[in-house]
């Protein structure tokens, strides 16, 4: 196991140095600056602020200096919010966007994770056909369209769930788990619909069965965990990827997460919240892969095997 790791984390350094070295560089040619604005600035005040921001260097020792400062754990001071640094914006977001993700997480697992059980039982038939179509509308779905429509219906015409805010009233929290999860939900009911019916047709299930074991007794027993295996592996990205992609739903029900401060740093041109707030996330996903394939691997000793592990 530890040479399946090891391995990953290998691959792990040239990703991350990759996304970091990329968009520093795009930030850097992309029009416009964090300092200009429609109030014109004096030439002397702009060139102070450049050379208090390391602006006024070329652009590759400004790429140094920012390894040099993120080798440290410093990812810099926000150009927009003065006195704060891009680590306490982070730390200020991530909680809420964390919480948010970890709710939706879970509504992708509980729905996505029955439906394809369900429709895996009875393959072909109209309890695979249903659950199987609205998996499909789901993955097509896009959440800045399913998060408007939730709040047209469910908010405003049946007055049934607030529309906006965290933590505030009773239920503000359901309709964006529902809009940022049903899209994740669709995916793991397809993983989990072709795992089980990969598994049910083994020979291991077919003696279960000649044993007189209930049917319930060997799905749950004998079938899930060797179902269930593509759904773990998807779990890591999944996560990471809600955390990666909270911003649309953080915007659209108004909720004070790490989503909006990226959104909001990009059209602020805020260079180091923009780099800092990629580069976290860009981590994290790369984090959560690994967590899900040493978890995989855990489940499945084919993946073992393939580095000599026993």
């Amino acid at each position: 196991m530890w040479r399946f790791i090891s391995y990953r984390l290998l691959q792990a350094v040239p990703v991350i140095l990759a996304v970091i070295t990329v968009t520093f560089f795009l930030v850097r040619v992309a029009p416009g600056g964090p300092f200009a604005s429609e109030k014109a600035v004096l030439p002397e005040v702009k060139k102070a602020l450049e050379a208090q921001y390391n602006l006024d260097k070329p652009m590759f020792e400004q790429y140094m200096i920012y390894l040099g400062d993120l080798a440290h754990g410093d990812l810099g001071p926000s150009f927009k919010y003065p006195g704060r640094s891009v680590n306490e914006l982070i730390a200020a977001g991530l909680p809420v966007t964390a919480e948010l993700g970890l709710y939706a997480l879970l509504v992708a697992v509980i729905i996505g994770g029955l439906a394809g059980v369900i429709a895996a039982l009875k393959p072909n038939t109209a309890q695979d056909y249903i659950p199987m179509s609205a998996a499909m509308i789901g993955i097509c779905l896009p959440s800045f369209l399913l998060g408007p429509l939730l709040v047209l219906v469910f908010g405003i015409h049946l007055d049934w769930l607030p529309v906006s805010g965290w933590g505030d009233i009773p239920g503000d929290k359901i309709l964006p788990a529902i809009t940022l999860g049903s899209t994740y939900a669709a995916y793991i009911a397809r993983l989990s619909r072709a795992g089980m019916l990969e598994v049910m047709s083994q020979d291991y299930i077919r003696t279960a069965r000649a044993k007189g074991l209930p049917e319930w007794q060997v799905v749950i027993k004998h079938g899930l965990r060797g179902g269930l295996i593509p759904v773990v592996a998807f779990l890591g990205p999944a996560f990471a990827g809600l955390l990666a992609g909270s911003f649309v739903v953080e915007t659209i029900f108004q909720i004070p997460g790490l989503g909006r401060f990226y959104v909001q740093a990009a059209f602020n041109r805020d260079y180091t919240m923009i780099l800092g707030t990629t580069v976290f996330l860009s981590t994290l996903i790369v984090l959560f892969n690994l967590l899900s394939d040493i978890l995989a691997a855990w489940m499945n000793p084919r993946l073992r095997a393939q580095f000599g592990e026993k």
